[in-house]
This record gives structure tokens, C-alpha cells and sequence, in this order.
């Protein structure tokens, strides 16, 4: 079924077509009208057409009325300078119930994206100790993503990538080489001055130790490092793992530095760009600005090593050989600089630079009884994502998370996160849900008009116009990688709820039709909270 703005441009199109004017669909603005004088909806296709047709808007406008005449509409205005105002009929409305609750789960869902395989690679945060909030916002964030292209119909693959191959291992190695011989008893070994101090590293230590006993305490860290490296790595990626499923996020590929190492991947790109390498002071350069950079970057140094750009190029070239259409990474804001060095990398292996999109996230502070709040009690160090989980709760730091531009920078109000009144955002509308639940519970008996017959009061119609509204909010928020958007949604239908339940009478024996009606579009309501919920991870309760 068609959404009502689809059927309005429609309307539009053939209407033009018959003034003489193709005008694409997707020209065709169509909004929902603020005011309840300007109507339901608005276009102001007439004064967008005024200078290609040299014609007043106005003149446009009462011309192209005579042929938008629809059963779905009760009537059409001439507004200002030329707005076209759609005052619909209620039913056209009110088939959005039947809609929402045959479709269920998949309301919201298309195909846009039908066969088109994204890859997202977001979090990949170094093996070597907590998730802190930069990596819970990207967490956050690159999941919904995910999950929003998943419901416009893209074929969706979610990848971390573990640097497990780099200067970082080697000091966990190094770390838990002296954590080792500590869980036994030997405190004569210092920590590296780039060791890890954190408490996982403790623990991991003494998992091992559990798992091996002292049988490995006479190797030199040489002998006993490839070991250390491997179960140090494993371990906490296991940590990472459980960490980012307590948050609701998952994952289908990891992929492993080392391998690509290991692959022989790094050659094979040095050889093929080997035209756009030039050699200065015994380092290996890549000219990237034969492309779209602002300087040329090293990517074998003087020493021989790579730097971290160069076994990235290879990790990209291995994602698109998966045969992807577009690459997203989800990256902090100071990745600013990488960019253009990656795209012209891309360019210079023989892909379209545009095959790869980079979404900068900007950093988290928290904020607690009006001033900022940095560090763990319980650490000592900056709070880490499972902390501020635990203080409150997986729903609202998922939420909040969302809720701003990526490119935004988000301060987070510990205090506001765990109010359980309006002025809390989530709650807000888990609230909305689970009074919409209460009604459906109470009602049971009643029975549903799916057909809203009798469904004419403002409140209404202005909660069914938003509930028209979810399938396009999705589109436009999966094409723009936007999950805020649905944030915003969210506060739109949370409003409109709440203004439903608090106007108009739902459970009326007395009137049982109307009632039957109501109980409907009740129903329709709760699907489409949830669904919108369920898009940036956060849970739909049914009682609070």
C-alpha cells in the first residue's frame, strides 16, 4: 500500500503531465501542514514550476487543482503564494491501521537496498582493555545504522576489525608477562613504561594462570610472548564480546590484522601502487595527492615497518574483493585526516573513492550534579561504556547515544538519564508504550475496527498523520545514516501518544464502536513505538 504523500505526488505528477510538465517524483515536496487551518497536507510544487512556466504560483496552483480531484481528499486550498493545501478525507487516513497491523514487525520495511551488499565496520577498538564512551557512541550509533539499512532492504554485513598485529599487542604481551609472574607469586618484573595497567589485565592474567598453572614461569618473554599475544588477544575479545552483547550489539565478521598480514595482502597492494610510491630520507611514500589529499603519506618508514595506513589499504581492498557496493566506517572525529588518504588509496587501486564513506563521531561527556564527571570511582580511570550501563541503564545510554548528530558533540546528564518523568526523553516514550499496552490489556475485551470508523478528533488524526509518517522517516534516516531522526520520531509519536490517551476516552462501554476504533489505532500506535525503538536498540516495555 502506498503512503499518502506517495499517492499526493502521484497525484501531482499526472496532473502536471496533463499542464504539459514532467516533473519527477522525487521534485515533488510534500509536508505534513503544521496548522489545522492550512489543512493535512501542503505542496509548493507551484511556486518551485512559477519560472519555468512564467506564470504567477498562484495561477499554477488553481490550474493544477482542477485535476487533483481524489476520494481521498475532502477538499483542496489556495494558500499565500501559492501553496496547495490537501484537507483529507478521515478514511484516507485511518487505512494506515489496517496497514501497520497486518505488516506488523516489517511496517517501515522496503527494498530499497534489495540486493545490495553494505559492509559497516564500527567499535574496533584495540584487544587491550574496557570499551570507554567514545567506543559506546560508535557503538551505538553503527548499530542503528545497521539496522537501518537492514529494514530498507540492504544486505547488511556489521565488522570489527581487530589490530591485533601491532605495537599494542606487543605491550599487552609484555604486560601480562609481568601480571603472569605476579598471579604466581613473583613480583620482581616491572611494568613496561607503555604497559597496561588496567584491572582486566589483572584478571586476564589470572586466567591464564588458572588455565596453564607456573608451567610457563622459566620462559624468557620471547619464548613465552606468541603465546601471550595469541590467548592475551583472545581473552579480550571475549571481554569485548560479552561487553557489546550486554549493549545489544553484535557483530558477523571480525576481522584479524594478522591475517591480512599473513596473506601476503600488504605486497600485493605495495605492488600495485607501485606507480604512485616514491622513496625521500630511505621511507616509502604514497602519493595521495595525485588524487584528492592534501599531502603525501608514508606508508613503509625508514626503518623498513609499516605504518598503520598501509595494512588499512589492504584490509579495504579485502572488504570490496567481498564483494560490497559501498564501505561505511564509523570512526572518532580525530580521523579527520584519514579521510582523504584512504579514498585516494581506493582511487589508486582502480575503485571509485565514493565506494567508501567515513562517519566521524564526536566524544561523550559526562556530566553528573551539574559538572562534568570523568573518572571511575571504582578505577580511578575514565568511566568505561559497561559502567555507565550499569549506573543507568542499557535503554537510555543506547538512546541518548542517538540522540544528537554523530557529527555532534553529546553531554550526557547522568541525572536526567535516570528520571523517570517526562523530562527524560526515553522514558518518555517507554511510557507512551506501555500506556498504549495497559489499554490494549484492559480493552482485550472489546475488539478492534480496524477501518477506524468514527476516528475524527484532532488528536486523532494528528497521531495517524504520524503514524503515516514512519515508513518515509526510516528511508530518509537509513539514506542519511541519520539515527537521530528516529530519535525524533520517536518524541513525535511519544507526544502524540500521550495526547490521544489523555483526550480522547478509549475504553467507553457505552460506545463500543467508537471505542473498537480507538482500541485499533491503539494497537497500530504500539507497533510502530516499538518498531521505532527496536531501530536504535532501545526495548519497548509493555508495563513501567
Amino acid at each position: 500500500m502506498e503512503s499518502i504523500e506517495l499517492k499526493l505526488k502521484q497525484l501531482i505528477h499526472d496532473g502536471l503531465l496533463k499542464l504539459g510538465v514532467d516533473l519527477p517524483l522525487e521534485r515533488i515536496v510534500i509536508e505534513r501542514s503544521k496548522e489545522k487551518e492550512h489543512g493535512d497536507y501542503a505542496s509548493n510544487v507551484a511556486m518551485q514550476l512559477a519560472r519555468e512556466l512564467h506564470l504567477a504560483p498562484r495561477d499554477i496552483a488553481g490550474t493544477l487543482s482542477e485535476f487533483l480531484k481524489d476520494e481521498m481528499i475532502e477538499k483542496i486550498e489556495i494558500a499565500g503564494p501559492g501553496f496547495i493545501n490537501f484537507f483529507m478525507r478521515s478514511e484516507s487516513l485511518t487505512q494506515i491501521i489496517r496497514r501497520i497491523v497486518t505488516e506488523n514487525e516489517h511496517f517501515g520495511d522496503s527494498t530499497y537496498g534489495a540486493n545490495q551488499k553494505i559492509n559497516v565496520e564500527f567499535v574496533s577498538a584495540n584487544p587491550t582493555g574496557d570499551l570507554h564512551l567514545g567506543h559506546a557512541r560508535g557503538a551505538a550509533i553503527g548499530d542503528s545504522i545497521c539496522r537501518l539499512y537492514k529494514k530498507v532492504g540492504y544486505d547488511v554485513t556489521r565488522e570489527f576489525y581487530v589490530n591485533d598485529a601491532g605495537n599494542q599487542i606487543e605491550n599487552l604481551a609484555k604486560s601480562l608477562y609481568v601480571r603472569y609472574h605476579e598471579a604466581n607469586g613473583d613480583y620482581s618484573l616491572s611494568l613496561p613504561e607503555d604497559g597496561y595497567h588496567a584491572e582486566d589485565i589483572l584478571n586476564i592474567a589470572k586466567i591464564i594462570k588458572d588455565e596453564i598453572g607456573d608451567s610457563k614461569m622459566s620462559l624468557s618473554y620471547e619464548e613465552f610472548k606468541p603465546f601471550l599475544k595469541t590467548r592475551g588477544t583472545e581473552l579480550e575479545l571475549d571481554k569485548l564480546r560479552r561487553d557489546l552483547s550486554m549493549f545489544r550489539v553484535t557483530f558477523d565478521v571480525f576481522s584479524s590484522e594478522l591475517r591480512i598480514r599473513n596473506e601476503g595482502r600488504i605486497e600485493r597492494v605495495l605492488d600495485t601502487l607501485k606507480p604512485y610510491i616514491y622513496e625521500e630520507d630511505n621511507a616509502k611514500f604514497l602519493k595521495t595527492t595525485a588524487f584528492s589529499d592534501d599531502k603525501d603519506r608514508v606508508i613503509v618508514k625508514s626503518d623498513g615497518s609499516y605504518t598503520y595506513l598501509l595494512p588499512d589499504i589492504a584490509y579495504h581492498q579485502d572488504k570490496l574483493e567481498r564483494g560490497f557496493i559501498k564501505l561505511i566506517d564509523c570512526l572518532g572525529a580525530d580521523h579527520h585526516g584519514y579521510i582523504e588518504r584512504m579514498k585516494s588509496s581506493l582511487g589508486m587501486l582502480g575503485y571509485n573513492p565514493d565506494v567508501l564513506d567515513i562517519e566521524l563521531i564526536q566524544m561523550v561527556r559526562l556530566f553528573k550534579d551539574g559538572a562534568e564527571y570523568k573518572m571511575s570511582k571504582r578505577t580511578g580511570n575514565a568511566v568505561s561504556m559497561k559502567e555507565l550501563c550499569d549506573e543507568v541503564g542499557v535503554d537510555s545510554v543506547r538512546y541518548f547515544f542517538i540522540s544528537r548528530a554523530a557529527s555532534s558533540h553529546l553531554d550526557f546528564d547522568l541525572d536526567l538519564a535516570k528520571k523517570t518523568e517526562a523530562a527524560n526523553p526515553v522514558y518518555y516514550a517507554q511510557y507512551g508504550h506501555a500506556r498504549l499496552c495497559a489499554l490494549l490489556d484492559q480493552g482485550k475485551d472489546i475488539g478492534f475496527d480496524y477501518d477506524g470508523h468514527g476516528l475524527t478528533n484532532q488528536k486523532e488524526l494528528n497521531l495517524l498523520k504520524i503514524l503515516n509518517d514512519f515508513p518515509r522517516e526510516v528511508l530518509q534516516a537509513a539514506l542519511t545514516r541519520a539515527p537521530y531522526k528516529i530519535s525524533i520520531y520517536i518524541q513525535k509519536l511519544a507526544t502524540a501518544i500521550h495526547e490521544f490517551y489523555t483526550e480522547c476516552r478509549v475504553l467507553d462501554r457505552n460506545n463500543i464502536a467508537l471505542s473498537s476504533s480507538r482500541l485499533a489505532l491503539t494497537k497500530a500506535s504500539e507497533i510502530v513505538m516499538k518498531n521505532a525503538l527496536d531501530l536504535i536498540g532501545v526495548t519497548a516495555p509493555e508495563r513501567m
